[in-house]
């Protein structure tokens, strides 16, 4: 699963910059989205692999924090990556005559990296929340990663602040993205309720169906988590959980784009060498 994840984002990433077609801000974001996704397999699934090799679940402090921080800089990319997918399509959907005009590649390119600099400085906070907490020697996490919320709960002293901090950036930088993602939808739907003709809706809503999936999809598996720590004490119903959040979500979104894209099709025969 791990080599269909890397091997699918990586065949994304060629088709998108071998084709000339798909230099367009939509594929621009989505093979950040698919670089962001092959690093975020990344911080935990090799890992995950050694153990299960070697038969040895050791990690060391510095490779936990390491982990952890990486960990929260791609979660938290592909998150607002989505949000800027979904502000591109009420754009190309809603101001057609002005598309090119508002996404403009500067636009584009400052709108990644406003989504780079609030990740990695989301996640150099949440880390150094940690590093100043103390923990007992030869702690065990019951998680198959150093997940931040399971490594705050086993400090030796109070973690109040940490909850809080840990809490309300959540809630700050999920709810922002998608607030955004479901405002940019509400008004896609109606102006393709405005469009006369059939096809016409058809077409609109094709351009927006595999973002949609994909949205959906991160979505619904980062809620599952959430509420399976929440809900359940369980450690094995949670890590479950994870396994569909960091490895099927990012393993299935080629498979998404690829399949419900025509040009993205035709992008991977021609670089494939097949025929197009």
């Amino acid at each position: 699963m791990y080599l269909v994840t890397v091997l699918g984002n990586l065949l994304i990433i060629l088709a998108i910059i071998s084709d000339s077609h798909l230099h367009t801000p939509m594929y621009f974001f989505l093979s950040n989205l698919s670089f962001v996704d092959t690093c975020f397999t990344s911080t935990t699934i090799p890992k995950m692999l050694g153990n299960i090799q070697t038969q040895s679940k050791a990690i060391t402090y510095e490779g936990c924090i390491t982990q952890m921080y990486f960990f929260l800089v791609f979660v938290e990319l592909d998150n607002f990556l989505l949000g800027v997918m979904a502000y591109d399509r009420f754009v190309a959907i809603c101001h057609p005559l002005h598309y090119t005009a508002i996404m403009n590649p500067r636009l584009c390119g400052l709108l990644v990296l406003v989504c780079w600099i609030l990740s990695v400085l989301h996640a150099l906070l949440q880390s150094l929340m940690v590093l100043r907490l103390s923990f007992c020697r030869d702690i065990e996490i019951p998680h198959f990663f150093c997940e931040l919320n399971q490594v705050v709960q086993l400090a030796c002293f109070d973690n109040l602040l940490n909850d809080i901090v840990m809490n309300f950036a959540l809630v700050l930088l999920a709810t922002c993205p998608l607030a955004g993602i479901l405002y940019s939808y509400s008004k896609i739907v109606f102006s393709i309720r405005a469009i006369s003709s059939a096809q016409g809706k058809y077409k609109a809503f094709s351009t927006c169906a595999s973002h949609l999936s994909v949205v959906s999809l991160f979505y619904c598996t980062g809620l599952g988590v959430y509420l399976s720590s929440a809900v359940s004490h369980s450690s094995r119903s949670s890590a479950t959980a994870s396994v569909m959040y960091t490895v099927v979500t990012p393993m299935l979104n080629p498979f998404i784009y690829s399949l419900r894209n025509k040009d993205v099709k035709r992008a991977l025969l021609r670089l494939l060498g097949g025929k197009v």
